[in-house]
């Protein structure tokens, strides 16, 4: 008999036998802050989480970020997106870049969602926010509202879908990209961007 036969056979033998079928799932509950357990889950994952008192501070927190790195002074941003309406002006010296980022350039990100379980940017792609932005660049920035993190991911898929049409693409980021295959040493940047930095926007 071949495995598949098997399989089969085991399937069909449970169905003549009746047997209750497994209980539901329930995600485990998750205690205190959500967005502290997010911040604790991806920094264990090699993302950088900073805390930001409101959305005007995140060009300074952007320019802190690369000059911290060493990187060029600029950030790539998605023609048409919300964060093109931050105050780029409080950051002198820092230049905004509409093409699409390179290996190693900067890009910005608004989150829409996150998951504290797990320390998971959710990002839904719609024509402002393209889900290539977040495969192309060495570095990715992203801004996240502390009340866009959620417990579990079954609560963004609640979400994205009483938003209504369900997008092409929902990616799910945990840090910077990163594979074991080779000789299993891990290595950073294998299909997307080599560091990832959150910034929190707390107010």
């Amino acid at each position: 008999m071949s495995a598949r036969d098997e399989i089969l056979s085991a399937i069909r033998l449970r169905r003549v036998r009746n047997e209750p079928r497994p209980s539901p799932y329930h995600p485990a509950a998750i205690d205190g802050d959500l967005v502290a357990q997010f911040a604790k889950r991806a920094t264990s994952q090699a993302a950088e989480v900073r805390h930001l008192s409101s959305m005007d501070d995140v060009p300074a927190a952007v320019a802190d970020i690369l000059r911290g790195r060493n990187m060029q002074a600029v950030i790539h941003l998605p023609p048409g997106s919300a964060d093109e309406q931050l105050p780029w002006q409080s950051a002198p010296g820092l230049t905004r870049g509409s093409s699409p980022p390179g290996p190693d350039d900067a890009a910005l990100a608004l989150a829409p969602y996150a998951i504290a379980e797990t320390g998971t940017l959710a990002y839904t792609s719609a024509p402002d926010t393209p889900a290539s932005w977040h495969f192309r660049a060495g570095l990715e920035i992203a801004v996240l509202r502390s009340d866009s993190v959620l417990p579990h991911l079954e609560e963004v898929l609640a979400k994205v879908k009483a938003r209504g049409e369900f997008p092409r693409t929902l990616n799910l980021v945990t840090g910077p990209s990163r594979t074991g295959d080779i000789e299993q040493t891990l290595e950073l940047g294998a299909h997307g961007p080599k560091a990832l930095a959150i910034l929190i926007i707390d107010g």
